[in-house]
């Protein structure tokens, strides 16, 4: 067995999003806070995201651009951990500790965002692209998470071989 396979046979779909499509979300949300701060902001609040750009202060005043430097640190760090770690290891309780702490962070991800009211996690139809990075997209790796953590398709008690 070499590092990068898994002791147990990981289906296809838990495959193909923790070690591809949510890190290249994640470096997609880094991306935006480091280079186009301005942007990530007006799309993060529904109200502020409907004025022009224009609106931002440039520069943004220095917290603010720091605060975003440090969310695109952990966002990177994120990414990175979820692709790389995962990929390096064949140990099951690795990879249920590391979903289990993200599984962890996606619950303090939303309420981050409690502040824009209830309807932010229902009303979809109000949802801009930040909305749906925000709530929408953690709710589906929230989901992965615990399907991955209940055994969901792991065959058995989580740990058993299911073929790809």
């Amino acid at each position: 067995m070499s590092p990068s396979q898994p002791a147990f046979t990981l289906p296809r779909l838990y495959s193909l999003f923790f070690l591809s499509i949510e890190p290249l979300a994640t470096l997609a949300g880094a991306y935006y806070a480091y280079v186009h701060p301005a942007t990530y902001l007006s799309l993060t609040h529904t109200q502020i995201s409907s004025t022009p750009l224009s609106s931002i202060p440039s520069p943004l005043p220095l917290s603010t651009a720091i605060a975003l430097t440090q969310l695109a640190n952990l966002y990177l760090a994120f990414a990175l951990n979820e692709a790389l770690v995962l990929r390096s290891t064949a140990d099951l309780r690795v990879w249920r500790t590391l979903l289990f702490g993200l599984l962890v962070a996606d619950f303090g991800h939303l309420w981050s965002v409690n502040a824009l009211g209830m309807g932010v996690y229902w009303r979809i139809w109000e949802w801009n692209c930040m909305a749906w990075g925000n709530v929408g997209f953690v709710y589906v790796g929230a989901l992965m998470r615990m399907c991955f953590l209940g055994g969901v398709g792991m065959g058995g008690r989580g740990g058993g071989k299911v073929k790809e």
